[in-house]
């Protein structure tokens, strides 16, 4: 079995010296979750120029039984991204893999390698007078390769669909180093299984995706939003009825904040303010387009919203008037994060649950939480149309250790994740289940889902070489790490 020192110099023959990093301080933002939260441990990271490049670097794992951990923009929420502690592996890193292929016009697709950041390719679009429209607050720095790998949601999943819905072809690196070129602009191919929706969603566990077909919208001409206050989620849902049976398809985004989240985001990001000067305690973010550029669509939404008000279901409004001022609203929502993040010790909720329970669930989980000796503050923000609902938990981290600040986290979100079951839902939305929740996802899918998952893992990656310990807990034929480092809170 080759060395350290020789499996290293072995892969810098492959994408060449400078593109395996080893110094310990270069490594270190791929060893830790952008949050500050996890960290591990890792023998390299591998940043590969090419698709021959990856497989090359997969049949070598393959043959000396080292773990592989894909890692994109590493801006995800559920440690899906870390490297596993007590196994051997490299970091496979596709940032150099950020080429847009193909751009086509006529059948509205792109081709863009795994690399490519989401911003880039919204860019891209953009100057072609086409939309990518998926949207999240990290787009200028997570990947679609992640985006991909995790069906990231997003905030106009209500109106284009989850990542899922975006993508039409694959070419992905198989566990065994094959290349499977799947990279098809066909919007109907009735020839089989589907085989690209194994790889969305699958957390790099069953290959590597590092190219894609995705699809491309017209350009929205006009675009219209408003900062609506309401009284109760209960009168938001009503409002979200309302507005897609007056905008149709135009509705694109229907985000919602609680107040103690807008006070949260108003105190810690900088130039940033309250859209209406009235008390409220829920606030509906909309946003609605159009493809036609004579579209009156800001007159539109002020009569919605004021028939609405006529029925009680939004009590005030501010209509943005131009694009900056839409943009500062979005900047509200898109800022969460942060803010939650410099208040105390953030852990946000991914559950979603039918519509129509979001009230019963978020009133459920709140006094579930309020309940626990520590008292964390509790704000909200989601995706109402989705169901999408990230009830967050936040822990005062003054004088505890980050070990006992975790238990008490996983503590309060086993409780979250039971209400949500319970309800019909899910624990994971958009975020993925990574290492974070693999635990809790035993608890609610049903054994026969899971041996269905487990038993394509085991047909694609049978040595489990392939992000080991992520989604579902198998045991790896990879050898153990000389320097075992657990996968812990700092």
């Amino acid at each position: 079995m080759p060395s350290p020192t020789e499996i290293i110099a072995t892969l810098r023959t492959i994408v060449g010296t400078a593109f395996v990093v080893t110094d310990a301080a270069d490594l270190e933002k791929y060893e830790h979750d952008w949050r500050g939260r996890y960290r591990s441990a890792t023998l390299c990271a591998v940043r590969p120029k090419s698709v021959d490049e990856v497989a090359a670097v997969v049949v070598f794992c393959k043959e000396v039984l080292l773990a592989i951990v894909p890692q994109g923009g590493n801006t995800g929420m559920s440690a899906g991204a870390l490297p596993p502690p007590d196994i051997a592996n490299v970091v496979l890193c596709l940032d150099r893999m950020n080429q847009i292929r193909d751009m086509d016009l006529v059948t509205n697709t792109m081709t863009v390698e795994a690399g490519c950041t989401l911003a880039s390719i919204q860019d891209r679009a953009s100057a072609a007078n086409r939309l990518f429209p998926l949207a999240l607050g990290s787009q200028g720095s997570c990947q679609i390769g992640g985006n991909i790998s995790t069906n990231a949601g997003g905030t106009a999943v209500l109106r284009y669909g989850n990542t899922r819905d975006l993508v039409l072809g694959m070419e992905v690196v198989l566990a065994d180093g094959r290349i499977w070129h799947g990279l098809r602009r066909l919007r109907k191919d009735n020839t089989g299984y589907d085989l690209k929706q194994l790889f969305i969603g699958a957390e790099g566990t069953l290959g590597i995706v590092t190219a894609a077909v995705i699809k491309l919208f017209p350009q929205p001409r006009a675009k219209a939003g408003a900062w609506v206050a309401t009284n109760d989620l209960e009168k938001a849902i009503e409002l979200l009825g309302h507005m897609q049976a007056y905008c149709g398809e135009r509705l694109s985004s229907f985000e919602i904040m609680s107040r103690r989240q807008i006070d949260l985001v108003l105190r810690h990001i900088p130039d940033t303010r309250d859209p209406l000067t009235v008390d409220y305690p829920w606030a509906v973010l909309i946003e609605v387009t159009d493809s036609r550029s004579d579209s009156k669509l800001a007159e539109d939404l002020e009569y919605t919203l004021g028939a609405a008000m006529e029925k009680g279901w939004a009590f005030d409004a501010a209509i943005a008037t131009n694009a900056r001022q839409l943009a500062d609203f979005w900047r509200l929502r898109e800022s969460v994060s942060e803010a939650n993040r410099k208040t105390g010790y953030s852990v946000s909720h991914d559950t979603s649950v039918p519509i129509a329970r979001i009230p019963e669930f978020v009133r459920d989980a709140t006094a579930s939480l309020h309940a626990r000796s520590s008292k964390p503050l509790v704000v909200a923000v989601g995706h109402v149309g989705d169901g999408n609902i990230h009830l967050v938990a936040i822990f005062d981290r003054h004088g505890k250790e980050p070990v006992a600040l975790q238990e008490e986290a996983d503590a309060a979100s086993a409780e979250v994740h039971r209400i949500a079951a319970d309800l019909g839902g899910s624990i994971s939305a958009e975020h993925g289940i990574g290492s974070a929740k693999r635990d809790e996802l035993k608890k609610y899918k049903d054994t026969v889902e899971l041996d269905l998952m487990a038993g394509i893992k085991t047909l694609l990656d049978p040595e489990n070489l392939m992000n080991p310990g992520k989604l579902l807990d198998l045991p790896s034929r990879a050898r153990k790490a000389p320097d075992k480092r657990q996968l812990i809170p700092r």
